[in-house]
């Protein structure tokens, strides 16, 4: 039923409470797991000189990937991973059409004016999303 699960990670505490619950559903389908990290150039400042480079961000995305992947070593579980730069849920959308089956995700629980104005990738991904999407809901 579901042969690939895209786990899109920042590398964020919700992400690392998250990561067990693509892990068991990767197991009971017996499915690859896609790791995503999206090296978000939509913020201002981005690119400009200072500790704040697309490269060191990418050097970034590889530190956490490799982190994820050295947590599935021994599993029998196989992995994919893949950076990507641009707008995180667009991205997200981008990478999982036509390439998995289920995405899970975590979410951080913001409400009122926090949300309105900061948005959610998350939700953003589960209103567009053309495959299933499994949120987790993390301590804030």
């Amino acid at each position: 039923m579901y042969d690939d699960i895209l786990f899109p990670t920042d590398g964020s505490e919700a992400a690392t409470e998250t990561f067990e619950h693509a892990v068991s559903q990767a197991r009971a389908f017996d499915a690859r797991i896609h790791l995503l990290y999206v090296v978000d150039t939509t913020h201002a400042g981005v690119g400009v000189a200072g500790d704040t480079t697309v490269n060191s961000l990418r050097k970034e995305g590889e530190r956490v990937l490799q982190e994820f992947e050295a947590k599935l070593h021994g599993e029998d579980v196989s992995v994919v991973s893949r950076i990507e730069e641009g707008d995180p849920y667009t991205e997200i959308k981008s990478y999982s059409d036509g390439t998995t089956d289920m995405i899970v995700m975590g979410t951080r629980g913001r409400s009122g004016i926090e949300k309105y104005l900061l948005g959610s990738v998350t939700e953003k991904v589960v209103r567009a999303a053309d495959v299933p999407v499994v949120t987790v809901r993390t301590p804030d």
